[in-house]
């Protein structure tokens, strides 16, 4: 991996990191992933007339990979329901780089050398070590848990697709831009449903840090799938998964004496 990768991987691990710190504001988690679904789509509609559409062979894993993010999307708030997944959460990120291995070495004939195994081992066990320092001195909450590993396998499944398919496409930026503006519909066409009439006084109080929110998840994932173009999957998965580690350190200090919640929110995004 070059140095201009790696910044750039480093680079959307905090931008990442950036839009968690400020996702506690957001306290409804549809209303949330409404805003970032929804200001994806706007971000992705703007883009698509200024970028190079995806070749063809770039659509299937596009597709795809759009349907695998709503699950992802679905995931996660299922899993707010569960009250503890905030501990859980480093399971789902630590998990999917060693699933993106695995399945990079398949479908894409990456195998990582000696380094880059050992730097996705230590990746994955220091989120690893994040979340069982969380759960200390309570019983694992295994609902929570197996919610994690769902999402974690959902993260390494779009992770590979996204990969394969941006290599396909020709065209980065094009491809960034439809897979924001199709994976954008479900979760705001949902909640429209949901809310019945009710939408405009659900979002309005937090259109601003949602919007941002939006535009600062599109940066942190284009950077990642532009670097997915010029190295291998495994390696960057294991860094962009620095993010889980900053935003966790910071929650659990601020977590402290306030409850579960505070961490579930903080991982939101």
């Amino acid at each position: 991996m070059t140095p201009a990768v790696t910044a750039a991987v480093l680079l959307a691990a905090v931008t990442h990191a950036s839009w968690n710190a400020i996702a506690h504001k957001i306290t409804d988690k549809l209303t949330g992933f409404t805003l970032i679904a929804g200001g994806g789509l706007l971000i992705g509609l703007a883009m698509a007339p200024f970028a190079a559409l995806p070749a063809r062979g770039a659509w299937p894993y596009l597709l795809i990979s759009a349907a695998i993010h709503v699950v992802y999307y679905a995931l996660l708030m299922k899993s707010f329901r569960l009250g503890d997944f905030g501990q859980a959460y480093p399971i789902a990120r630590g998990t999917a780089p060693l699933v993106v291995t695995v399945l990079a070495a398949v479908f894409a004939h990456e195998v990582p050398d000696g380094w880059a195994a050992a730097g996705v081992a230590v990746s994955c066990a220091g989120l690893t070590g994040v979340a069982l320092w969380g759960l200390r001195g309570r019983r694992p909450d295994w609902a929570a848990i197996g919610a994690a590993l769902a999402t974690g396998l959902a993260i390494a499944a779009y992770t590979v697709l996204d990969g394969l398919g941006v290599r396909a496409s020709g065209s980065s930026l094009g491809y960034i831009a439809w897979l924001m503006a199709i994976q954008g519909v479900v979760i705001p066409a949902y909640a429209v449903w949901h809310w019945r009439g009710r939408t405009d006084a659900q979002l309005r109080p937090y259109a601003a840090v949602g919007l941002l929110g939006a535009a600062l998840s599109v940066a942190a994932y284009a950077l990642v799938l532009w670097a997915q173009t010029k190295a291998e999957l495994a390696p960057i998965a294991a860094l962009r998964e620095s993010s889980v580690k900053r935003c966790s350190c910071s929650n659990n200090l601020a977590g402290k004496g306030a409850g579960r919640r505070v961490s579930a929110e903080a991982w939101a995004f």
